[in-house]
């Protein structure tokens, strides 16, 4: 072996600089990384006329996460791929996608809880218009959650000038449905939304079953009218795959369940007393 040979290896330990002159040898990763497979579904609108499957190798850590290893495609091979994140730690739940056929947030989801061995698959959520890549237009989500009516309404003063206040238990009675953070995972994993356009999903019902049951809110009718249409609460048919769905652990199928019950059995179980 030669000094040179001694060098190149010193400071080039993935063998970059071989790959490089010579393409027919593969460069290795960096010690400590493995080189997975992601295979993305693009769709660009303006030079596509249907999605497509891209492959892509990609260096990652078994603790990094898909949003790391789309950075890393983004940043390193191409750029023109499309996605949508913000604060990348499970919060603002801009970047629901499907891996290998789940709903998921990509920041949320480690590489080493995947087969790192076998191809991960990429894809838009389903059930809302393809923009591009990965990115879905949220308009239609985001309309059944206006609809519902998701902030307190109260017609009457706070006692003596103070604020409303709330027992533990009344605050235990819809204390899961605040969870949610409107990442559509829910909605877009549920069957009858893909195939039906108009039903409200699962994300603005748990939006609505927050205030519903919450103590200080006086317009529980008003959205228990608004769910008990043809495209409402009824069009739910207990799948669970929302619940399965869901990134912050939500029992979005009971709470379906009970504004069902709160439709049947109102009005005078819906109101809360404190």
């Amino acid at each position: 072996m030669t000094l040179s040979t001694l060098n190149v290896a010193a400071v080039d330990p993935a063998g970059v600089t071989d790959a490089v002159m010579n393409p027919a040898i593969k460069r290795r990763p960096a010690e400590g990384f493995t080189t997975i497979t992601l295979i993305v579904r693009r769709f660009d609108p303006e030079v596509d006329s249907e999605p497509r499957w891209v492959d892509y190798d990609v260096d990652t850590l078994p603790t990094d996460r898909i949003l790391d290893a789309l950075h890393k495609i983004k940043w390193e091979q191409d750029g023109s791929l499309t996605f949508r994140r913000s604060c990348a730690h499970g919060v603002c739940g801009s970047d629901a996608m499907r891996i290998n056929g789940r709903n998921r947030l990509a920041c949320k989801t480690l590489i080493k809880d995947l087969d790192p061995t076998k191809p991960i698959y990429i894809e838009a959520i389903k059930g809302l218009p393809l923009e591009k890549d990965l990115v879905v237009d949220m308009e239609p989500f985001f309309a059944s959650f206006r609809a519902v009516q998701p902030f307190l309404q109260s017609h009457t003063a706070p006692p003596e000038g103070r604020e409303r206040l709330q027992s533990a238990a009344d605050r235990e009675r819809f204390d899961d449905t605040t969870k949610c953070i409107l990442c559509a995972a829910c909605t877009s994993s549920c069957p009858v939304f893909w195939t039906d356009g108009q039903y409200f999903g699962p994300a603005a019902i748990v939006n609505a079953h927050r205030f519903i049951f919450d103590s200080r809110d006086e317009e529980a009718e008003v959205r228990l009218d608004i769910l008990n249409d043809k495209e409402g609460v009824w069009r739910c048919r207990t799948t669970f795959n929302c619940s399965e769905a869901c990134p912050r652990g939500i029992q979005i199928t009971k709470a379906i369940s009970e504004v069902k019950a709160a439709t049947i059995r109102r009005p005078e179980k819906v109101k809360i007393t404190l």
